[in-house]
């Protein structure tokens, strides 16, 4: 399971500069109070915005890799270290000091990581699945995007709408990994004819795409520390579900339940604490401390 592991946490380091270099192109182009198409155009014209994306194919041909040797869920969880190396490279990029309090919150993530992984032990690496196991999973992750994203329109921009965003978001990501792993054992089983001609291929395109779409409107309608957590976390317990009901992945139950969860509370605290500090703060809305209105006037 080496290989595996490798090739996610190179594939989350990827995603971190991605991270650091798209927040700051999506804060550089007008905002808007509904979904703006015109969004994409005007970053396509920001060269920091193409280095992310050049960043996010490397995670991406990573992320690949890692699946097509691995388990989904083992490969997706290991995703939440995004958010530390996130700031991390934030750090390093823009010559600014982490405080104590984030090198705790990053290390509550790690053990988090740890603890959770230790006591899923998960097994088992289904490399193909039947078309009757995806109609429902992909029904169901459907509709939780556009039920999800038809919630975050009637909200105005704050907490509430981000955190709606934040989690469509991380369902599509889940989804993107759930579809990629089944495309990519195509492409190694019966080549490459196969695969640009597999359904597969094409879901994962456009569940990325979705993906990709969603988060830069979640970067735009509330604070960091309503949509981070929901990404951070929401990826991961839904890749579980999906390694778990798509690709009949095995993880422990009974009182490892509690070790579990103890591990999801420690990553979830330290993604909430991440998602506060100055350096997160300024990443995301280096301008916020200047323009915004009152807190008690602040939408919920």
């Amino acid at each position: 399971m080496l290989l595996p592991v490798l090739f996610a946490l190179a594939a989350a380091l990827s995603n971190a500069v991605a991270t650091v270099l798209q927040r700051q192109a999506a804060l550089s182009v007008p905002s808007s109070a509904g979904f703006r198409a015109g969004l994409m155009l005007d970053l396509l014209r920001r060269p920091v915005w193409l280095a992310g994306i050049l960043a996010v194919i490397a995670a991406g041909l990573c992320q690949a890799l890692a699946l097509n040797s691995g388990p989904l869920t083992i490969v997706q969880p290991l995703f939440v270290l995004e958010l530390p190396l996130t700031l991390i490279v934030a750090s390093v990029l823009m010559r600014r000091h982490l405080a104590r309090a984030g090198w705790v919150a990053v290390a509550c993530v790690v053990v988090g990581l740890g603890v959770a992984l230790a006591a899923l032990a998960p097994t088992g690496n289904r490399t193909h699945v039947s078309m009757d196991r995806w109609l429902p999973v992909l029904a169901v992750c459907v509709g939780a995007v556009v039920v999800l994203a038809a919630v975050a329109l009637r909200r105005p921009q704050g907490r509430a709408r981000a955190a709606c965003l934040g989690t469509a978001t991380a369902i599509c990501f889940a989804l993107t990994a759930a579809l990629m792993k089944e495309a990519t054992h195509i492409l190694d089983d019966y080549g490459a004819e196969a695969f640009f001609t597999a359904w597969q291929t094409y879901a994962f395109a456009a569940a990325g795409a979705g993906a990709l779409f969603l988060l830069q409107n979640a970067m735009q309608a509330g604070p960091l520390v309503a949509s981070q957590p929901a990404i951070t976390l929401g990826d991961a317990m839904v890749s579980l579900a999906l390694g778990v009901a798509v690709y009949e992945e095995h993880v422990r139950a009974g009182w490892w339940v509690l070790p579990q969860l103890l591990g999801f509370t420690l990553i979830a605290a330290g993604a909430v604490a991440l998602s506060r500090i100055p350096l997160t703060q300024s990443l995301v809305a280096p301008d916020a401390t200047a323009d915004a209105p009152p807190a008690a006037t602040q939408p919920p």
